[in-house]
């Protein structure tokens, strides 16, 4: 929210944005799969302000 973008997906951590070292391959597919989805909904959402998509 400091940096003003209009969207955020939250997702892991900076260094593993879109996913975690520690899961199995086959959990980290799936939890990878969860944030693009998460992240082209809010691309699609009209929004005014400051959105978190949880």
């Amino acid at each position: 929210m400091t940096v003003g973008a209009n969207r955020i997906v939250p997702a892991i951590a900076i260094p593993h944005p879109l996913g975690n070292p520690a899961m199995k391959p086959e959990e980290e597919k799936a939890l990878r799969r969860k944030i693009v989805e998460k992240s082209l909904k809010a691309l699609c959402t009209e929004v005014s302000d400051q959105t978190i998509f949880k």
